[in-house]
C-alpha cells in the first residue's frame, strides 16, 4: 500500500482546518484516505498530513492539480507543501 505524506506551514489553523474538512470528498475521489494530521511539537503551525493512497497515479495528480493549490492558497498555507509519496 502506498501513502502520501504532506508538510506546509498554515498561517492561521482554525482557518486551513475548515478548509481541510471542506475538501474531503474530494480528496476521497482522488483515492486518498485520511490516516493522521499532526502539529510540529516545536511549531505548531507547521502540519504534516498521512494519507494512504489507492492509486499513486490519481493521488499525484491530484498533488498537483490547480484545485489543491487555489484551495490550498485560499486556506492560508504559506509557500508550497513538501510532498513525498512512500511505500513499504
Amino acid at each position: 500500500m502506498a501513502h502520501m505524506l504532506i508538510r506546509h506551514k498554515v498561517r492561521d489553523f482554525a482557518k486551513w482546518k475548515a478548509a481541510y474538512d471542506g475538501h474531503r470528498q474530494t480528496r476521497a475521489a482522488a483515492g486518498l484516505k485520511d490516516l493522521h494530521l499532526w502539529h510540529n511539537v516545536d511549531d505548531p503551525k507547521e502540519i504534516l498530513l498521512l494519507f494512504e493512497a489507492a492509486d499513486v497515479s490519481k493521488a499525484k495528480a491530484f498533488a498537483v492539480s490547480a484545485e489543491l493549490k487555489e484551495r490550498m492558497t485560499a486556506a492560508g498555507v504559506i509557500g508550497p507543501p513538501d510532498i513525498s509519496f512512500l511505500s513499504a
